[in-house]
């Protein structure tokens, strides 16, 4: 704790911006900075921090400021938090002097700051970028991305460590490309990272009859359930709970989808929660390009993807049986039921199905995110409210009623 003090007192202040891609990664910026996104193992803030090893703060939307706060001290570097930091990145950056800064292409990804500096650009020196870098420029860069993400983080987070004992009754290929970290419990399943590596978090937990195959995280105090069967690259945040059939998506955490049912090519938020036989499509029925839900141009724009499923943004919820098209986008608090599929754009705060939607009272929503949150011993905070409450004034433009 000390020696973190001593960092940010008399070392360089690191600083994350969102940058111009925040609008192209909603739902999921509408309640965190693009740094606090989780892809591979680590959110992308944890990635920096760990490559700089010194804490960092966040440049973000003016209504999410009070619990991401910015700290600017006298010398300070931004970085462009679409970005995921490697080797040879991070070298430049930690090399950047006063009016100097690191693009790729035309785009800035990090320069050197100082107090209340009016930065211009043009008079800047500048830098491209070293080497090929991974960044985040849209949501379903989440999941197309997400193994070599992994491949990355086990790296950074494994070297010169010693994984705990892979089970005897757990069957493993390729055991050197497995970590398990202290605590967790995995008796009687099948992890294959032939294809990828495989990360099994602190204190988590698969159970028995499950298979899966690399790349694949599951983070700390996470759960899978009892024949689950996992296909990477995938990505099981803190303390979640996942069963049934998953291929290549990303729960950031805190979030359920404890039954059968098939999930594909998808993001989930947090405190979000998918209901017994919830399943999704993921390919079109033509095979043809998947067109996606944009917060930008207000209409469904081309991925170039042929698979893309569902994007969930926090606190959404969906009944059990429920049914997702190739491609569905759904906001911030939503709650979905009934039969049928519903349309594949589901705005934030929004309460129904198939059969039509209205608006989800705020008032309900809050009591129901207060008692999801107070399981896992975590207040819903006057903070948490307040960003809600915004995310809810915001995207009122989206809903009929």
């Amino acid at each position: 704790k000390a020696f973190l003090i001593f960092t940010q007192s008399f070392g360089m202040n690191y600083i994350l911006f969102d940058g111009p891609n925040r609008e192209a990664l909603l739902p999921f910026t509408y309640t965190r900075p693009v740094a606090d996104i989780r892809i591979g193992i680590l959110t992308i803030r944890e990635k920096w921090e760990l490559f700089l090893g010194a804490t960092t703060t966040t440049i973000t939307e003016d209504y999410l400021s009070e619990k991401y706060p910015m700290v600017e001290m006298e010398d300070n570097i931004m970085i462009n938090a679409s970005y995921l930091p490697s080797h040879a990145l991070v070298n430049q950056i930690k090399n950047l002097s006063k009016n100097q800064a690191v693009y790729d292409g035309d785009a800035i990804v990090a320069f050197y700051s100082f107090e209340d500096q009016e930065v211009d650009f043009d008079s800047f020196e500048t830098f491209q970028c070293e080497d090929s870098i991974l960044k985040v420029e849209r949501t379903w860069d989440i999941f197309s991305k997400n193994g070599a993400a992994i491949t990355a983080d086990f790296e950074l987070i494994t070297a010169g460590r010693t994984s705990a004992a892979i089970p005897e009754r757990t069957q493993a290929f390729n055991a050197e490309q497995i970590f398990i970290e202290q605590g967790a419990r995995l008796p009687l399943c099948v992890l294959n990272a032939n294809n990828g590596p495989i990360y099994i978090g602190k204190d988590s937990e698969i159970m028995e009859g499950s298979l899966v195959r690399g790349p694949f995280a599951l983070c700390e105090g996470s759960v899978l359930k009892m024949g689950a069967k996992i296909y990477g690259p995938t990505t099981i945040g803190p303390y979640s709970k996942v069963g049934g059939e998953v291929n290549n998506a990303v729960f950031f955490g805190n979030s359920n989808k404890g039954h059968d049912g098939y999930l594909g090519n998808s993001v989930v938020g947090e405190w979000c929660n998918l209901g017994a036989d919830t399943n999704n499509s993921n390919l079109k029925n033509n095979y043809a390009e998947v067109r996606l839900w944009s917060y930008e141009t207000q209409n469904f724009a081309k991925t170039g993807l042929q698979f893309c499923g569902l994007m969930m943004g926090d606190h959404s919820k969906c009944g059990i049986n429920t049914m997702f098209n190739t491609g569905t986008v759904i906001g911030v608090s939503a709650n979905i039921f009934g039969t049928g599929f519903p349309r594949n754009f589901i705005p934030s705060f929004s309460w129904g199905g198939a059969s039509g939607f209205s608006t989800y009272l705020i008032s309900k929503a809050f009591e129901v995110a207060s008692v999801v949150m107070s399981r896992r011993g975590i207040e819903f905070s006057a903070q948490d409210t307040a960003i809600l409450e915004q995310v809810f004034e915001q995207t009122s433009v989206f809903r009929k009623d």
